[in-house]
């Protein structure tokens, strides 16, 4: 049997690649003689870079940017031919903001400005075309701080310049200065969030970065502002665009500036050929460190699920938790989800042993699956 193991991180426990390991290990204690394609994933958010360059090699370029408290923070991003790819993660990723300070505070004044410089950074070394990976950060500023580094600076009706993260936009009266691009955008979105409401980033994303409910509601109506900021500025109204919202409403600012939104996902899956393998096997196997209901809003368990259902191949989910139930994951192609926390006992064993628990939910899941 040809099995396509294909997951994305699990969260900040396991990259995709070992988790593709650890999958691979828990399957051959059951069927060693299975044949297992291991192909790590993902879906623009954190890991994206480095599973195309496992896949399709290229030339790292690396630097120091502005982190999400205005220190510096070593980040690199990838050339492959004539475009740059990169991730917003990589300069203000919710991994580079310790759990103690995951508190109200912090969510309100963390920036994205060091995105901004890894933009330039590749626009000034001559790629033709920049792909942003959207996913995983720790901001919610709209993008202020990556226009702040193009050139667009926020600033209030004095004309002093903002700082201070997503809650100063709530001053913000237009973008001073000029972005000189000359780059082609593309902006891959884990996500299909529009900027504002009840499933724009503040509302949705915001706790997980330690926002509050007090916290999400100034985030939201500061967004709001920036959102008729942007529009006054390039002419576009993008508040309600699918991915707005996404890596704390970078995506808005992304196609302020005419960047063109794809699939993170899609691209992936696009760029590594899965589909090639997909062809040839007879099982899929995805999993990420929560299946929940965000998971069907375009990433990547969505992607590999119906991918392979295209192909009357039956997809199975291993994840750290599972929240969504069967009629959910089986409108998008998944045919059942496994949680590992629930087969090791609790929360705590399994991220107490992150790889050996995934592994022996594997070798339980192949007992069922496997035809050899």
């Amino acid at each position: 049997m040809r099995v396509v193991v294909a997951p994305d991180s699990f969260g900040g426990t396991l990259s995709a690649t070992a988790a593709a390991e650890a999958i691979a290990t828990g399957w051959r204690r059951t069927a060693p003689d299975d044949e297992l394609r291991l192909l790590p994933l993902a879906d623009g958010g954190t890991g994206f870079v480095e599973v195309l360059h496992a896949a399709r090699g290229g030339e790292w370029h690396e630097l120091q940017v502005t982190g999400p408290f205005g220190d510096p923070v070593a980040a690199r991003w990838l050339r492959i031919e004539d475009t740059a790819y990169l991730e917003s993660a990589a300069a203000c990723g919710l991994h580079l903001v310790p759990r103690e300070r995951r508190i109200p505070e912090v969510a309100r004044t963390v920036t994205s400005r060091g995105v901004g410089e890894l933009v330039a950074d590749a626009r000034d070394a001559g790629v033709r075309v920049v792909v942003i990976g959207l996913g995983g950060s720790a901001t919610t500023d709209g993008g202020a701080g990556m226009l702040a580094a193009l050139g667009a600076v926020p600033v209030d009706e004095d004309g002093a310049p903002l700082s201070g993260g997503g809650v100063a936009l709530a001053r913000c009266a237009r973008l001073e200065g000029t972005v000189q691009l000359g780059v082609q955008l593309i902006a891959a979105a884990d996500v299909d969030n529009p900027l504002l409401g009840q499933h724009g980033a503040a509302a949705v994303f915001g706790p997980q970065k330690g926002a509050d409910d007090a916290a999400v509601a100034e985030l939201d109506a500061a967004l709001a502002r920036f959102a008729d900021v942007l529009a006054a500025r390039f002419g576009v109204d993008v508040r309600d665009e699918p991915g707005a919202g996404a890596a704390g409403g970078l995506g808005a600012a992304l196609l302020a500036l005419g960047a063109r939104r794809v699939s993170g996902a899609g691209l992936v899956r696009d760029l590594v050929g899965l589909d090639t393998e997909l062809d040839k096997a007879q099982l899929a196997i995805t999993g990420e460190g929560s299946f929940d209901w965000q998971s069907l809003r375009g990433k990547l368990i969505t992607a590999v699920a119906r991918g392979a259902a295209d192909r009357g191949l039956p997809c199975v989910v291993l994840a750290g938790q599972v929240s969504v139930g069967r009629r959910e994951a089986a409108a998008v192609g998944v045919d059942s989800a496994y949680g590992v926390a629930e087969h090791a006992g609790s929360v705590e064993a399994s991220m107490a042993d992150p790889a050996g628990t995934l592994a022996a939910l594997a070798e339980h899941v192949a007992r069922q699956w496997s035809k050899s």
